[in-house]
């Protein structure tokens, strides 16, 4: 019998067991995992989940639901005070042009997936392949579910004071993953402003802006 990539043998990444995810669940009584199907497994994995779920008023519901798993990812807005100013990106993003996106070119807070890192170690590895810029002690801002309906991904969000001499690297992201990143730095009252006209419409970005306006180094003093 051939074995099944990336269930009973590895797939081209290694992996098994992949249609093993959720059946495991047991923290909410009102839902129960009955299947797992494996629907797709490029770079990333696509699932669809059968489960029981109770409702409110105590009846029983089957429904379905397809889950994409790209594992989780951390982001960061770096910013300095002295200057007023912060560090953002800029990059082609094929989902948002497809979508409605004049140009598909996304300014945004750095970011990248966790792969095998804790999300400090990572936003670190991320800050200095797209920014160039070696952070020093960072804040952790909150964790998100970014588009709970169907993607897991937790987002691990930070922030971090850099200085000129901080930025030892071209930045730009690294060419053999594809990536052409273009390095901004801003004024901070800019960017925020950016938030509300639509120049900046990535959801991390909007909620990293928008935080250091409230609660953060750019929040008025009380």
């Amino acid at each position: 019998m051939t074995g099944r990539p990336g269930i009973d043998v590895p797939d081209h990444r290694g992996r098994t067991g992949l249609d093993r995810a959720g059946r495991e669940l047991r923290g909410n009584p009102d839902v129960v995992v009955r299947e797992v199907e494996l629907t797709s497994q490029g770079w990333h994995v696509l699932r669809r989940t059968t489960f029981d779920h109770r409702r409110r008023d105590g009846s029983w519901t089957s429904q379905q639901r397809e889950t994409y798993d790209r594992g989780n990812g951390a982001a960061v807005l770096p910013y300095d005070t002295d200057r007023g100013c912060v560090l953002l990106t800029r990059q082609f993003r094929y989902p948002a042009y497809v979508n409605g996106h004049p140009d598909g070119l996304l300014i945004e807070a750095a970011a990248g997936l966790l792969d095998d890192d804790d999300p400090a170690t990572a936003i670190r590895r991320e800050s200095a392949e797209e920014l160039g810029v070696e952070l020093g002690p960072l804040t952790h801002v909150l964790d998100a579910y970014m588009s709970p309906g169907s993607v897991t991904e937790r987002l691990h969000c930070y922030a971090a004071a850099y200085r000129p001499a901080d930025r030892t690297g071209p930045g730009g992201g690294l060419a053999e993953d594809g990536e052409d990143i273009e390095v901004l730095e801003l004024p901070f009252a800019e960017a925020l402003a950016m938030t509300l006209d639509g120049r900046i419409a990535d959801g991390k970005t909007v909620l990293l802006l928008q935080w250091a306006a409230l609660h953060g180094p750019f929040a008025p003093t009380r």
